[in-house]
């Protein structure tokens, strides 16, 4: 379910950076590259896991899957988190300083 889960945020993120093209405002690329890379760690887990449990690892358990699940979501949200942070410290559109610079 992680391998799941990161792989559509990572089809999600690269269909939005790539519909916004080279201007790429808001750094869309470091979600991107960030889920991409999620998603190749949990792909090289899963063939390890494959080829310890052989024809085990298609039934996992419901307790797997929603543990699985929920690191999914966790990884996603992580991610989601770090792109804010690099956001809030480039600030691309000036608006943070803007808000902090405002001259009453």
């Amino acid at each position: 379910m992680t391998l799941l889960i990161t792989v559509f945020a990572a089809v999600i993120s690269t269909v939005v950076w790539y519909t916004h093209g080279p201007e790429d405002v808001l750094k869309v690329r470091i979600l991107c590259r960030m889920y991409w890379g999620a998603s190749l760690m949990w792909l090289v887990d899963a063939v390890f896991e494959y080829a310890e449990l052989k024809a085990a690892y298609f039934t996992p358990s419901a307790e797997n899957m929603l543990n699985d699940s929920f690191l999914g979501l966790a990884v996603v949200a992580l991610g989601l988190v770090i792109w804010i942070v690099v956001l809030l410290i480039t600030d691309p559109k000036g608006v943070l300083k803007a808000s902090l610079f405002k001259k009453k």
